[in-house]
């Protein structure tokens, strides 16, 4: 069986390497992260000709061997380490037909290594209307390689590649540039002290600060007396190679690229003069982002009603054709809650990635990245991280996996840290029922009060992300270059097929990762509800019978009720709820209540809220449904939850439960406190560690209950 072959797409950011990644490996691809690190790792699998299995590594994005971000060390360490499963047998680098002159200083680099490499010149479709024309057969000459053009949106050239790829044993090695040249004796004396070594990956591991692993130096640990240059001697050296270059390679598109520029349209100057304008660019923006997360709301909510209707109907076909147990309410109100506590996030998820997947394929993500830098550096964030505290808005799930494209790794960490503070969607159901209570649906000078402390809530929450990120940059000792280097690249129609690959990746990361941490988080919730220690939850349906017939027993029904069959149904209805109220309350997690209570008192809160605030840990909107539960409420409408809860009467202080002070108080908790553990699932993923959500969980819950107890104290 013939050895797998490895190929490296590389190329600079925004010249379709991607496009040509999925149109090579198609949906067989998988997608994780570097070990150790954050950066996405895409790795795939095609199928060439003589039954030859290539494993395609689509490579971050770089624009050359001088590494400045993390993305670019990754690129640079498997190139350099011969001992890398993944070590390329042959590098296609994919290179812009419109940005040739800088594409080539990355292709001439990896030349130099010994690698066998491909220039695949991409978006030829575009040639003819931009007035560019090449002389390959010359341009291969003079590159001393094989050269495939190609057009990842029409899907022509594409075998022409794979055949290159698999004849790859007869593609030069020697380098076109002899780099050498920028200092004669030094490159001599490296020579001598290493003679059977590479002389440019030397150059590479000098001049480069990045972990090299178990890189193939033998005796390489004399290399240190060549780095004894000064750092300001040894850059000088890199810009003339960088100058040696780049005289290589306009010399070569000299005699081999022609453009008629009078020919060409300059659409792009006259788009980007308005969606970059400081007054008209940031209208723009707003006026997308408000369609956006319109539609997301709007389209989602009818596949999330359908799911959330389908696992309760999954659930009760379980409870109703397994036999009675606790195996079978494991099943019905443990495993498949938790499945569709997973699943219910899928639509949204794929509808965020749907349209940011749309923005950055039409070229327009990028001009908002810039416009938006100006404003967001002075907070210690990047212009990228717009886009994930926008989102955060819809779910902070999604919202802290769109970090992925910020490279600066201390830039990228606030915003996965403060995102959370950003109010979620499924806030609003304990926003709504707490605000109906506490807050007069009176109006103030054309405004209603109850939609303005709505308002004033979400105002809160990015105000508090924006500070939180402020505080942070000062604080964190993290070293991280932090070069803000955007691609404005070509407008242009999203390939569908890469869009809708996108979705799939980013949704299916989700399901998959961290969708195991939620399920068994759910489990343990399900099982600290269902069981409890003594008698109290033992013999609850005893206590609650015996409760019943003090009160009347079926007689009290009797009355309220026209026939004897219908007292039957609301005695043993509320016998139900009555016996659910009791061994809540009694269960570990009602008994977790109780313990919490001191803490959560001076808040306003009692033993009731305090679970609500436990289970609510699972999803936001679980804290309504417990309290409904709690109050012996079933599946009553809101209203009726919420008279009960207007009902409830604080002992101490004589006045409702519900009160003005500890409404508040609650909607102050939210606001600050972590949204619940599928976002502490989805930051640990993104992190590689339980270090950052720990932190997050422990200083988010801080702020809440300081903000909660001077509210509460100061308002009581």
């Amino acid at each position: 069986m013939a050895k797998q072959l490895n190929v490296a797409l590389i190329g600079n950011p925004n010249t379709g390497k991607t496009s040509v990644f999925n149109h090579l490996t198609g949906l067989k691809q998988q997608v994780g992260n570097y070990p150790g690190i954050t950066v996405e790792k895409k790795e795939g699998i095609c199928k060439l000709e003589r039954g030859v299995k290539a494993h395609i590594l689509d490579l971050p994005g770089t624009y050359s061997l001088n590494a400045s971000s993390l993305d670019e060390n990754v690129v640079i360490e498997l190139l350099l380490n011969k001992n890398n499963k993944d070590y390329p047998d042959v590098a296609v680098v994919v290179a812009d037909v419109e940005n040739l002159k800088r594409n080539l200083l990355l292709f001439t680099q990896i030349k130099d290594l010994g690698i066998p490499t491909i220039l695949a010149i991409n978006m030829s479709d575009r040639m003819e209307r931009k007035a560019i024309s090449l002389d390959i057969p010359e341009m291969e000459e003079r590159l001393n390689t094989k050269i495939a053009l190609i057009s990842s949106r029409k899907n022509t050239g594409l075998d022409a590649l794979k055949k290159i790829i698999t004849e790859y044993k007869t593609l030069s090695t020697e380098p076109c540039v002899n780099a050498s040249v920028i200092a004669p004796e030094y490159f001599d004396r490296l020579r001598k002290a290493f003679p059977n070594q590479d002389i440019y990956k030397l150059w590479l591991v000098i001049t480069q600060d990045v972990n090299f692993g178990k890189l193939e130096r033998g005796a390489l640990n004399s290399i240190a007396s060549f780095k004894t240059e000064s750092t300001s001697t040894l850059k000088r050296l890199q810009q003339k190679e960088t100058i040696i270059r780049y005289k290589f390679i306009n010399e070569t598109l000299q005699e081999t690229q022609t453009i008629d520029t009078a020919n060409a349209k300059d659409l792009r100057a006259r788009l980007d003069r308005i969606l970059t304008h400081k007054v008209w660019g940031y209208v723009i923006f707003f006026a997308i982002l408000l369609l956006i997360f319109q539609a997301i709301y709007d389209w989602s909510g009818y596949p999330m009603d359908f799911i959330d209707e389908t696992f309760a109907s999954i659930s009760e076909w379980v409870q109703n054709t397994l036999p009675p147990g606790k195996l079978t309410d494991l099943i019905a109100e443990g495993i498949i809650a938790g499945l569709g506590g997973v699943v219910i996030f899928i639509p949204q998820i794929a509808f965020l990635f749907l349209f940011i997947s749309l923005l950055e394929e039409s070229g327009y993500m990028s001009r908002v990245v810039f416009l938006m830098d100006r404003v967001m550096r002075r907070f210690g964030l990047s212009g990228k991280s717009v886009v994930p505290l926008v989102s955060g808005t819809a779910c902070a799930i999604p919202a802290v996996m769109a970090t992925r494209n910020i490279e600066s790794w201390k830039e990228r960490l606030i915003t996965i840290l403060v995102t959370p503070f950003t109010t979620c969607s499924a806030r609003l159901p304990v926003y709504l029922i707490i605000i109906a209570l506490v807050i007069p649906d009176e109006k103030f000078l054309f405004f209603n009060l109850q939609g303005l402390t709505l308002m004033l809530l979400y105002l809160i929450g990015f105000g508090s992300a924006i500070g939180s990120a402020w505080i942070l940059n000062k604080i964190m000792k993290i070293k991280s270059k932090s070069f803000f280097v955007v691609e404005m690249p070509n407008y242009k129609l999203p390939l569908l097929k890469n869009v809708g690959i996108n979705v799939l990746e980013k949704t299916k990361s989700f399901v998959v990762d961290a969708g195991k941490i939620i399920l068994a988080i759910s489990i343990i919730l399900w099982v600290l509800a269902s069981f409890g220690p003594g008698k109290q939850f033992n013999d609850a349906e005893t206590i609650v019978t015996k409760q019943l017939e003090g009160e009347g027993g079926i007689s009290a029904f009797a009355k309220a009720n026209e026939n004897q069959s219908q007292a039957n149904e609301a005695y043993q209805a509320e016998l139900e709820k009555r016996i659910a109220s009791q061994k809540l309350e009694h269960s570990y997690i009602g008994y977790m209540g109780k313990a919490i209570e001191p803490i959560v008192e001076p808040l306003g809160y009692d033993w009731k809220i305090g679970i609500a605030l436990i289970t609510s840990f699972a999803a936001r909107e679980v804290f309504v449904g417990t309290l409904a539960t709690i109050y012996s409420v079933g599946d009553a409408e809101e209203e009726t939850i919420k008279n009960r809860m207007a009902s409830e009467v604080n002992p101490t202080l004589g006045k409702p439960r519900f009160n003005f002070a500890s409404g508040v108080s609650l909607l102050l908790f939210y606001a600050f406190a972590m949204q619940c553990m599928s976002t502490l699932a989805i930051v640990k993923r993104e992190t590689n560690s339980w270090k950052w959500p720990m932190w997050q969980l422990g200083a988010m819950t801080v702020i809440a209950y300081a903000a909660a107890l001077i509210a509460f104290q100061s308002l009581k």
